[in-house]
C-alpha cells in the first residue's frame, strides 16, 4: 500500500485569482521542510495537496510532524491511495484502516467525489464501502451521528484517498505571502508568541534583539536563538540582528530621570529596529506588548513609543491577558525556554518606580540630554546578523 500525507489548504480556498500564488508558496515551504527527510514529491490534488514519498527511506513519521507546523495547512491526514476501482477501494480501506477499525465499536463512512467522472455518487460509494467493512469486521455497527471512527474516501484526479479522522494543521497563510516585518524579540514569553501569530498570517519575519554585555551574557542570547528556532519551525528561516545596547542604556542612566528609563529605552529600541527593518525591506514593526501588562505598556507609554516610528507597529497580543499568552506559548513550544532565568536588557535596567503615564513632552525633554542620532547610529552599525532555521 502507498501511504501519503493528504493536505487541506484551508483559508487559501477563499482566495480569488491569486490563489495559485498562495498554493505555490506553501508547496515551496513543504519542499524545503521535507527535503532533508528523503525523496518525495508534492502532488496537487484539486483543492488539496499530497506529500508522496519517493522510496522507503523517506522519514514518514517526521514528515507528519513537520507538515503539522506549516502555515497555510488547515488539516491533514495520513492516507492510503487506491485506484478508482470499487473492489480495490474496499480492499485497500480494510487493510489500511484495520488497526483503527479493530479498535472501534462504531463507524461511519464519508465520501467526497471531487472527480465527477467517477461512476458512483458519494452516497453510493459510502454505502458500498460501508457494507464491505461490515462484512469484514463483524463487531462493528454503523453510527452516523457520533461514530468512534470516521472512514473517509476522497475521489480525486490521481486516485481515491482513504483515511481516518483528519489531524489539525497550523492554519493561517503560507509564510512570506503577506510581506515582511521586523519583530523586537526578547527572551520573555510574549514576543515569541507575537512573532508566531504574525507569521501565521503570512508575514515573513526579521528579528531584532538587544544585548547589553556585561549586564547580559551569552546564555541570554542563546535563549533568544532557541526561541527563534522554535518559531522558525513554523515560520521558516528568520534573520536575527543582535544589536549592542549597553552604551545607550548607560547614557540613559547617566542623563535621564530614573522613572523614564524604560520608556526612553523602548524609544531607542524602536528607532534601531526601524532602521534595520527598512534595510531589510520590512513594511512594519512587531512587538509583544499587551495593554497594561507593565509600566511601558500603558496607553500613555505606547503613545510615546509610537512617536519615534514612521513604520506601522503591529501588536498582535495587545488585547490578550497573560493566561492566554502563556497558553499559546505552551502550545507552540516556546514557554519552557522563555521561563529560563537568563535576564535580558529590559529587566536589568528596570527602574524602581517607573512612570506609568508619561507625556510625550516629558520624554522628549529628558531625551534632549542625549545624542539620540549618534547613539542610534552606533548601535545599528554594531549589529550582528545571524540566521535562525
Amino acid at each position: 500500500m502507498k501511504e501519503v500525507i493528504l493536505i487541506k489548504n484551508g483559508e487559501m480556498a477563499l482566495k480569488g485569482l491569486n490563489r495559485r500564488s498562495f498554493e505555490d508558496a506553501m508547496a515551496k515551504t513543504l519542499r524545503r521542510r521535507l527535503k532533508p527527510l528523503g525523496k518525495m514529491e508534492i502532488v496537487r490534488a484539486q483543492s488539496a495537496m499530497a506529500v508522496v514519498p519517493g522510496d522507503d527511506a523517506f522519514d514518514f513519521e517526521e514528515a507528519v510532524r513537520r507538515v503539522g507546523r506549516v502555515f497555510g495547512i488547515s488539516a491533514f491526514s495520513r492516507a492510503c491511495v487506491a485506484t478508482k476501482d470499487l473492489p480495490d477501494i474496499c480492499r485497500t480501506a480494510a487493510a489500511y484502516l484495520a488497526p483503527q477499525l479493530q479498535a472501534a465499536a462504531t463507524f461511519k463512512v464519508e465520501c467526497k467525489r471531487a472527480d465527477k467522472t467517477f461512476p458512483l455518487t458519494s452516497p453510493e460509494l459510502a454505502r458500498e464501502l460501508g457494507g464491505y467493512l461490515l462484512s469484514r469486521f463483524h463487531h462493528l455497527t454503523v453510527d452516523v451521528h457520533n461514530p468512534d471512527l470516521l472512514v473517509v474516501a476522497e475521489v480525486r484526479d490521481f486516485g481515491v484517498y482513504l483515511h481516518g479522522p483528519q489531524l489539525p494543521g497550523a492554519g493561517g497563510l503560507p509564510g512570506g505571502t503577506a510581506g515582511k516585518a521586523a519583530i523586537l524579540i526578547s527572551g520573555g514569553i510574549d514576543s515569541p508568541v507575537a512573532a508566531w501569530r504574525m507569521a501565521r498570517r503570512g508575514v515573513g519575519l526579521t528579528a531584532v534583539h538587544f544585548a547589553s554585555p556585561p549586564y547580559t551574557g551569552p546564555r541570554a542570547e542563546q535563549k533568544v536563538r532557541t526561541l527563534l528556532q522554535t518559531v522558525a519551525g513554523y515560520a521558516g528561516p528568520i534573520p536575527l540582528w543582535i544589536v549592542p545596547f549597553t552604551e545607550i542604556q548607560q547614557s540613559i542612566g547617566e542623563a535621564c530621570p530614573e522613572e523614564l528609563f524604560t520608556i526612553i529605552m523602548r524609544r531607542f529600541m524602536m528607532r534601531c529596529a526601524e532602521q534595520i527593518a527598512l534595510k531589510a525591506g520590512c513594511k512594519a514593526l512587531i512587538t509583544g506588548e499587551s495593554v497594561g501588562q507593565v509600566a511601558s505598556q500603558t496607553l500613555s507609554a505606547l503613545v510615546c513609543t509610537n512617536a519615534v516610528c514612521s513604520l506601522p507597529v503591529f501588536r498582535p497580543l495587545i488585547g490578550s491577558d497573560k493566561e492566554e499568552i502563556v497558553s499559546l506559548a505552551r502550545k507552540i513550544g516556546t514557554f519552557e525556554t522563555s521561563v529560563l532565568p537568563y535576564e535580558d536588557c529590559c529587566t536589568v535596567f528596570t527602574p524602581r518606580h517607573p512612570k506609568t503615564r508619561p507625556t510625550l513632552e516629558q520624554v522628549e525633554k529628558a531625551e534632549a540630554a542625549l545624542e539620540v542620532e549618534t547613539l542610534t547610529a552606533r548601535a545599528v552599525a554594531g549589529a550582528v546578523l545571524e540566521r535562525m532555521d
